[in-house]
């Protein structure tokens, strides 16, 4: 598989393991991507922007190479084309590049942690909003408490 990148906007079927059929179809163009497979019978387009991929990857494949356009979520990266000639790889790599004007990379990015979540949040501590209605505790009238004293009882 080699793409041409001269050749903008490109329509091809590219492999999908999740898609039925095994395939999905990917429309190229220079602003956007869009991509479209059906899944379990519901078809589906993600419309993706170039700028939200991460770059062009050359990733090693047995005895030949692949040129990826790589994105953080792995199910939307997409194959621009394989070959086993290390210099047509390198100059198809560098024209992905400079069309899309993204960085070349050399190795798979590492994986993006989300951001912790704060542990100690002042809202936290706060009781719920239906229990602050609530009195905290049940207290009996101290007036009413009679200790150490004799008792009077009356009985009918």
């Amino acid at each position: 598989m080699r793409l041409d990148p001269l050749s903008l906007p490109l329509s091809f079927h590219a492999q999908d393991a999740r898609a039925d059929g095994g395939t999905r179809q990917v429309e190229l163009h220079r602003e956007h991507v869009v991509l479209r497979r059906a899944v379990l019978g519901m078809r589906m387009a993600v419309n993706v922007r170039v700028s939200d991929f991460l770059g062009v990857a050359v990733r090693g494949i047995d005895d030949a190479q692949m040129l990826v356009l790589v994105h953080r979520d792995p199910a939307l990266s997409i194959p621009l084309g394989s070959s086993s000639d290390a210099d047509e790889i390198t100059s198809a790599w560098q024209m992905w590049s400079d069309i899309f004007h993204l960085p070349q990379l050399t190795e798979p990015p590492p994986r993006m942690a989300s951001p912790r979540r704060r542990r100690r949040n002042a809202i936290r501590a706060r009781r719920p909003k239906f229990l602050v209605r609530r009195r905290a505790g049940f207290r009996l009238n101290e007036a009413s408490v009679h200790r150490d004293e004799r008792e009077i009882i009356a009985r009918d």
